[in-house]
């Protein structure tokens, strides 16, 4: 007979129902401590500590008030209970009639009603069921809130399927031969969440009463606390080309000579293992066998405005430099022979990041973080044991995230961004500069990723690595185009953009449409920063909770489809204010195209177009849509700023800053503000000590 535990929360009494006392912290924002994050023996009781955010405090208190969502719930008051065996269990107010969207980062749907999800950080293995990359305990509902269970244990949620005995308004008993309505769920008051160990601080974040986006607001709310979105460098935004994993120095020169040869814009070339003395496991020193001049290469890539991105893992090779520094501060197990750094451990981090902020002295733009999500058969076990006192599991929650931090801070000692890719990350990590990739190669659940991220707060990329045909080729990229990174990850597969000859023109077209929306994609970034938008995200973020006063009811002229269509598309979605992403499947010519309320116009005829329809799509035209009303920044062959209007009349803020240091964190930016009106605009500049730097100014209206 096993003996039971002492649970730390019985300490506080909480072996009973409990309700949970939230305090306000900023407006619209609230927050209960379970068990007052007592100390759990090295397992800490807040997950985003780790990679420390500083919530953006000016920008939230400045923020409207909002309502508690809580208050009147049917079920009653939030609580939590514990025990030894039981752990902890929150129990969070639920409505009925409410959608539920997040549990980390999910790849085939959205809406995660009577869903069971047991978080946890692993590689996609091709299911929704809560092994994922992300895995953020975190939650947002169609009514204007959101919540976080901010604990690095592995977290279970139970969205509204498990019915209590103690429920205040429990469901009826229905016959299921004899009564019409019988269903294998039955809705539940609650959404439960638990976790084995420890205690947690539960938020809660709301809009506004009078949000016409309350989905997208309370989103909003949560991404300043997290410390806000990023703000890219302007060079990430161009074209990634990742070369074979046995490319040596003469390679990528090759790689940068055949870019110009074939005229296509290139910013960042990646290399992936072999750059380094050692890899599986890893060396993360140069080798100067192949790259005998590393130094000098990145500085003719740079004369070029081509950066250079590094693949990493962090099991470390007895062959590294960091060996015996790192050594003292890692963990009980190995995975490919190599030692684990530590990352609850300072000393760890510390040795790491001074490596990092070297390699970057010497011109390297950045880091692919590699295998830091798991498959449990390689990665250490969740029983590994830690200097610092972590337990594997918890190790697994915050590496990803933690790794991020500790090179972003590298790079900011030396006065420049960063932009990275990333195998794993977790809640609170909206302040990093990096975006999530994986092995899966699924078009549609590409675009479904790219939209579902928005619901961690996180950035997707959906990048190309092959194609079996041109047209295939083609669609991969125009997607890639419209996604945080436009990447060929060809480190197997060895393409190029020119693959196939007979479409060459097509991808360089879609390359250069890169370049040319690359102000409205740096716009859609300052937004995440300034106001926590998500600068890609699902159309149910922002028309979720009062998309139509008509209630979902079909209309002529407001509404021409259903409201519950609109909230489960998962092949379109948003970027920043005013664009509108539909990629056309490889497999297809057609598609339909669902557009939200009000006006919309084709982004390059400038014509206005239909809320609803289906049409085909040549190679080279990318269903790309603009609210009406707005003004759309893009930049012009010769370089000048060229703005978009569409509409009859509206307005728009046109940001700019040197793209390369944190000036703009200091307030060093300009703004162009546009008003215009039946085809004629005008403007006005406000320098805040940086100066536009785009070239002349033109303006393209739309065509009624």
């Amino acid at each position: 007979m096993r003996s039971k535990t002492k649970h730390p929360c019985r300490e506080n009494n909480m072996n009973e129902k409990t309700i949970l006392q939230f305090e306000r912290i900023f407006p619209g924002i609230w927050r209960a401590r379970v068990c007052a994050n007592t100390d759990t023996g090295g397992m800490g009781t807040s997950l985003t500590a780790f990679y420390k955010h500083e919530p953006r405090t000016e920008k939230l208190d400045s923020l409207p008030e909002a309502g508690f969502p809580f208050d009147g719930a049917p079920g009653g008051e939030a609580f939590c209970q514990s025990d030894g065996d039981a752990g902890t269990v929150i129990c969070l107010p639920l409505r009925l009639s409410e959608r539920l969207y997040g549990l980390g980062l999910n790849y085939q749907r959205l809406c995660v009603n009577y869903a069971a999800r047991q978080l946890r950080c692993d590689h996609y293995g091709g299911q929704d069921n809560g092994r994922t990359h992300i895995p953020a305990p975190f939650y947002v509902s169609d009514r204007g809130y959101a919540v976080l269970i901010d604990t690095p244990e592995p977290v279970s949620f139970y969205m509204g399927s498990s019915v209590r005995r103690d429920a205040v308004n429990p469901p009826p008993e229905i016959h299921r031969f004899r009564e019409k309505g019988w269903s294998a769920v039955t809705p539940a008051e609650y959404v439960e969440a638990s976790f084995a160990a420890g205690g947690c601080d539960v938020y809660v974040f709301a809009a506004s009463k009078d949000s016409k986006s309350p989905m997208r607001d309370a989103a909003a709310r949560y991404n300043l606390w997290s410390g806000g979105g990023f703000i890219p460098p302007k060079w990430g935004l161009g074209m990634w080309q990742r070369v074979s994993g046995y490319a040596d120095g003469e390679d990528v020169r090759a790689e940068a000579a055949a870019f110009e040869e074939h005229d296509m814009p290139l910013s960042v070339i990646g290399l992936e293992p072999g750059w380094q003395t050692a890899a599986y496991p890893s060396s993360l020193d140069w080798d100067e066998k192949h790259f005998p001049d590393h130094k000098s290469l990145m500085a003719e890539l740079a004369s070029k405005g081509i950066r250079l991105n590094l693949w990493e893992n962090f099991f470390i090779s007895e062959k590294s430099t960091l060996y015996d520094p790192v050594s003292p501060y890692c963990g009980s197990h190995k995975v490919w022979n190599g030692i684990v750094p530590d990352l609850g451990s300072p000393e760890a981090v510390e040795i790491l990041s001074r490596h990092h902020k070297k390699l970057a002295a010497e011109g390297v733009s950045g880091f692919k973080v590699d295998e830091c999500d798991g498959f449990d058969g390689w990665l250490w076990p969740d029983h590994a044991s830690f200097p610092s006192g972590l337990r594997g599991i918890t190790m697994r929650a915050i590496y990803g995230a933690v790794l991020q931090r500790m090179q972003d801070d590298a790079f900011r000692s030396l006065g420049r961004r960063t932009y990275g890719l990333v195998r794993a990350s977790n809640a609170g990590a909206a302040h990093l500069p990096y975006v999530i990739y994986n092995d899966c190669y699924s078009f549609p659940q590409f675009l479904t990723g790219t939209a579902s991220a928005a619901f961690c707060g996180a950035l997707w990329v959906p990048e190309v690595r092959d194609a079996s045909t041109p047209r295939e080729w083609a669609r991969r990229f125009a997607l890639s185009a419209l996604s945080p990174i436009l990447m060929l990850n060809a480190w197997a597969s060895g393409a190029k953009p020119w693959k196939f000859p007979e479409i060459e023109d097509t991808i360089r077209s879609i390359l250069r449409f890169r370049q040319s929306i690359a102000p409205a994609l740096y716009n859609a970034f300052r937004g995440w920063y300034e106001e926590g938008i998500p600068p890609f995200r699902p159309l149910c973020m922002d028309w979720a909770g009062g998309a139509s006063e008509k209630g979902g009811e079909l209309d002529d002229t407001e509404n021409p489809y259903s409201l519950g269509e609109l909230l489960d598309v998962t092949d379109e979605y948003l970027i920043g204010r005013d664009l509108l992403a539909a990629p056309v499947a490889p497999d297809s010519d057609t598609r339909r195209i669902i557009l939200p309320p009000g006006e919309w116009y084709d982004f390059f005829t400038m014509e206005r177009v239909e809320n609803s329809f289906t049409r085909e799509f040549a190679l080279d035209e990318i269903p790309l849509y603009v609210r009406g009303g707005a003004v759309v920044p893009t930049l012009g062959e010769d370089g000048a700023l060229v703005l978009r209007c569409c509409g009859r009349e509206g307005e728009g803020i046109i940001y700019d800053d040197d793209g390369e240091s944190f000036g703009y964190e200091r307030g060093e930016y300009s703004l162009i503000k546009v008003i215009f009106a039946d085809g004629r605009a005008d403007y006005t500049v406000e320098s805040h000590g940086y100066e536009p730097g785009y070239g002349d100014l033109r303006f393209v209206f739309s065509r009624d």
